[in-house]
């Protein structure tokens, strides 16, 4: 693992489950160190380009910690934190509990690539370090699900390191590209325009790209049909 680079929760697996896990402090929830070093450069740009209200879904919401940071922080909207994994969904609802945000509900149990999604309605989706910790059938899952959930003008915001052009943006993220790919074949990071490509299958346009810490990026696509 490069030095900076972020390093999240996994949901589904235990390996790197346990690397997020190492920090816990009184509340016995595990923290991913990456949260604090990313959450207010996020929230910057969340509060840019979000809409004021509505509801937003987060998808892959790992620990939660983004979700416990950022919705008291965006009180007008409504934060709907979800996970594909049964544990990861147990301990949102946990810190969730322990936030006691108004604006923040329990976590939905939610799998990208599923045809149908537990949620009816959302005015933005936010998807937070994971298309390069999932095989490349996530991110197509999770473009289509956006998609069909979305209306005209909504946002899909991700964050996570990109390569541009075919090449890594810095060393560390070269050599986290390797480490990922070293424990499943199916990981990495992923190249920009391929997944600018599959949202723009689904009916979205890429609409700007902000430089983040730890060579990471936000990429901000909105839904034009």
């Amino acid at each position: 693992m490069g030095k900076g680079v972020d390093f999240p929760l996994v949901p589904g697996d235990p390996g790197l489950y346990l690397l997020a896990t190492m920090t816990r402090v009184h509340d016995d929830l595990p923290h991913a160190p990456a949260t604090a070093r990313n959450r207010d450069a996020i929230l910057a740009v969340l509060g840019r380009v979000l809409p004021p209200s509505g509801t937003l879904l987060e998808v892959a919401s790992g620990t939660g910690e983004h979700a416990a940071y950022l919705a008291p922080r965006l009180a007008g909207l409504t934060w709907q934190p979800s996970d594909a994994d049964a544990d990861a969904v147990e301990m949102i609802g946990r810190r969730v509990a322990a936030v006691g945000a108004a604006n923040l509900l329990a976590p939905l149990r939610l799998d990208v690539c599923a045809e149908t999604w537990p949620i009816r309605q959302a005015d933005a989706v936010v998807c937070v370090n994971m298309i390069h910790i999932s095989p490349w059938v996530a991110a197509a899952g999770l473009m289509r699900g956006a998609g069909r959930l979305l209306a005209e003008g909504s946002v899909l915001y991700l964050y996570g390191p990109y390569k541009i052009g075919g090449h890594h943006t810095a060393p560390s993220n070269a050599a986290f590209d390797d480490s990922l790919r070293h424990r499943n074949a199916d990981w990495g990071v992923r190249d920009l325009e391929a997944v600018t490509d599959e949202a723009q299958s689904n009916g979205f346009a890429l609409t700007e790209t902000v430089d983040m810490p730890a060579n990471n990026l936000s990429v901000i696509f909105k839904k034009t049909a």
